[in-house]
């Protein structure tokens, strides 16, 4: 999942961040330590990226407030909440048909992809649940 991934990276990135330095600190132990103990601790270390891993992407992450923050630094106003192309501008992505139609494939969208109204609409919600999926807190979007 290529393009949805990019966009995690964009709506997630200090979730992401914490991972990375949890993984470095971890790694920079093991490499302090010699023998038998260092393959115990790199085993724990997996355990531990795991966890972190896991704790971040169950984290409530106000997504909203990260998204509107970058709107009001953006120079085009932005209705990102209901417009694909709009949210895609805003991270700073491709926002093309065809990157639209891309996504579209990735999230397994069945309908016409020449019929863009619809796919774009289905596109936006599709992309804010997946969102929520992860721990983003985009719920009163779908109020």
């Amino acid at each position: 999942m290529g393009i949805l991934n990019n966009i995690f990276s964009k709506v997630f990135p200090s979730a992401q961040a914490a991972v990375d330095h949890a993984v470095d600190v971890v790694k920079d132990k093991v490499e302090n330590i010699t023998g038998s103990a260092k393959n115990t601790v790199s085993n724990g270390s997996e355990q531990i990226k795991e966890k972190v891993e896991q704790s971040v992407s169950a984290a409530n992450v106000d997504v909203t407030s990260i998204l509107d923050n970058l709107a009001k630094k953006h120079p085009e106003v932005l209705n990102w909440k209901t417009s694909i192309v709009d949210l895609l501008k805003l991270l700073g992505m491709d926002s093309s048909l065809d990157a639209r139609k891309k996504l579209a494939q990735e999230l397994n969208y069945t309908g016409s992809t020449d019929d863009t109204a619809a796919m774009n609409t289905w596109l936006i919600k599709e992309v804010m649940k997946k969102i929520a999926e992860k721990g983003g807190n985009v719920t009163h979007l779908f109020s």
